[in-house]
């Protein structure tokens, strides 16, 4: 059984959030931390809300349990969100960036944060083997349902291409791993570049979207966590991660990955090829 006081835990995030909305930053600061010290795992993000708020340093990566959390609770809507309320459509833009860069069909992709399965969809008729992964389970539930892949895992992006074994106990390894919108929850990308450079087929690909921020707001850090709670990395952060592990970059092209507010939200859509040797 869990040690963790949830009815307390409950209400010192929420009246952190109350707090926060009404602009009082010291007072949610106290809460947020209440919350933290109840509850280290923080389901409820409050690591990132005290980093967007300027309280603490940019952490390195989200909190698992904030993730999974997050996405649970939002799968049975989580397409309409993407896709009608926010516009979402990087599976698509990264489709016809693929295209234009003539690359693929492709024998196995791997699809890591595969949401519903919108990417899966996207490249269904380029790739003969699709594994998708997410750390949501439901999620997972709802991108069975679209038919599209060959195997899904309920795991972390890193952890998944750090550890994961086929059958025969080898280290599988797929000819496209895609990322769409998993940046955003990740901040410090070496991990994840070098796991795919690790899981990738001798010249295999590497496809994904990030989200960015002015250099005058970044100022000089490599990521940040934004104002929306996620976090932007840097163009020339990703050039020297992707140039350090090998890869020789196809394409990195400015895009608008959603709508925040009816703002456009700024990133890059990515595709890198492992160099041979």
């Amino acid at each position: 059984m869990s040690d963790v006081d949830d009815d307390a835990l409950a209400d010192a995030y929420n009246k952190g959030l109350e707090l926060e909305k009404s602009g009082d930053q010291d007072g949610a600061e106290l809460y947020y931390r209440q919350a933290l010290i109840l509850d280290p795992s923080d389901p409820g993000g409050v690591s990132i809300r005290l980093a967007a708020m300027g309280r603490e340093p940019s952490p390195q990566t989200m909190p698992e349990a904030y993730v999974s959390t997050l996405f649970d609770q939002h799968a049975d809507v989580f397409d309409d969100i993407l896709v009608n309320d926010l516009g979402y459509c990087v599976p698509l833009l990264l489709r016809e960036l693929v295209r234009k860069l003539d690359l693929g069909p492709f024998e196995r992709l791997l699809d890591l944060g595969c949401g519903t399965g919108l990417t899966g969809v996207a490249f269904a008729d380029c790739a003969s083997h699709l594994t998708g992964v997410d750390l949501s389970e439901r999620i997972i539930e709802l991108a069975y349902d679209h038919e599209v892949y060959d195997d899904l895992y309920v795991g972390e992006a890193v952890s998944f291409l750090k550890d994961f074994e086929g059958d025969d106990g080898t280290q599988s390894v797929w000819n496209l791993v895609a990322a769409t919108d998993v940046f955003p929850y990740l901040g410090a990308i070496e991990p994840i570049v070098s796991g795919a450079a690790r899981r990738l087929a001798p010249n295999g690909y590497f496809a994904f979207s990030t989200e960015t921020l002015p250099e005058s707001k970044l100022a000089g850090r490599d990521y940040m966590v934004g104002v929306k709670q996620r976090f932007a990395q840097g163009e020339q952060y990703l050039r020297k991660v992707l140039l350090a592990e090998g890869f020789v970059i196809l394409a990195m092209d400015p895009i608008t990955v959603r709508l925040e507010d009816g703002e456009p939200v700024p990133g890059h859509l990515v595709v890198a090829q492992l160099a041979a040797g």
